[in-house]
């Protein structure tokens, strides 16, 4: 198993894909911690997750939100104690923010505050409280969840999309800080799920996102999204030794040929698999 004997902390574990990220990461010998913001779903989820486990791994859970740094100063402290060791940070706790456009009479600023609070404070706040250990140990992981909204505009539901470029944004620069410490950081594009985000777009988005890409939710749920399983297979990859300097990149569990990273490290010294502005001769055009 190509993760046994590493330690990996998963935000936003509790469902969805960051419950299928732990599961897969059980699956292939690592010891899990958890957390998230709701104690009945996170307690619901560990005793699912056990099924995963052997004798050797460890698995538990904390109630955290991500936002609040003295919250995750406790958690990483609990995760120190049980593990002795950090290995792999996984940060997969997000959430949509305001569904408005941001002149809508309903709009909501403190919502739309709160999805950058979550999405983009949230993984600083984890990345600054690990990263000392992960320097220590000059060895480890960073995986950051991006999503569509990182490269695509998304018309009311700017929060969203301004938090997950920020995101990838800081994960390549970060990426550049660490590199001299043997520390991989890499961005996650896990593709159109059928997840909670989108229940949220469903059962509260309609009238505030574009009718588009409402009706683009309802054929998502309807063909059944993509797999969580696809993007916690390439986490898993990220997360283990196979995948050492491969770093800096956005990588689309969909679309990239992920498995063979390792073999193009020449390759992606580069800025491929990277946010970058197109000017007119990209595109070969002249004014």
């Amino acid at each position: 198993m190509i993760l046994s004997g590493k330690n990996i902390i998963i935000t936003g574990g509790s469902q969805g894909l960051g419950k299928e990220i732990a599961k897969k990461s059980l699956e292939n010998g690592a010891s899990v911690a958890i957390c998230a913001r709701d104690d009945k779903i996170l307690h619901e989820s560990y005793d699912e997750l056990l099924q995963y486990k052997s004798d050797e791994q460890q698995l538990f859970y904390g109630k955290i939100d991500v936002s609040n740094y003295s919250e995750v100063e406790r958690f990483v402290s609990m995760c120190l104690k049980n593990f002795n060791n950090i290995d792999v940070l996984v940060n997969n706790a997000g959430i949509h923010g305001s569904k408005n456009t941001i002149d809508d009479p309903m709009f909501d600023f403190d919502n739309w505050v709160s999805a950058i609070n979550i999405n983009l404070i949230g993984t600083l706040n984890m990345c600054h409280a690990i990263v000392p250990y992960l320097k220590q140990n000059k060895n480890g992981k960073i995986i950051n969840l991006s999503g569509g909204g990182a490269t695509s505009p998304m018309p009311g539901m700017s929060a969203y999309a301004a938090s997950k470029a920020a995101v990838v944004r800081f994960t390549e620069t970060i990426a550049l800080e660490l590199k001299q410490f043997c520390i991989d950081v890499n961005a996650v594009a896990p593709g159109a799920m059928n997840t909670r985000l989108l229940d949220d777009v469903l059962d509260n988005g309609k009238g505030k996102v574009t009718e588009e890409y409402y009706q683009k939710a309802l054929e998502q749920r309807k063909n059944g999204g993509t797999p969580p399983g696809l993007a916690a297979e390439l986490c898993v990859y990220l997360a283990s030794d196979e995948s050492n300097g491969v770093t800096g990149k956005l990588i689309s569990a969909v679309w990239d040929d992920w498995k063979n990273l390792h073999n193009h490290l020449k390759e992606l010294d580069s800025d491929i698999y990277a946010l970058r502005r197109i000017v007119p001769e990209d595109r070969s055009l002249k004014f």
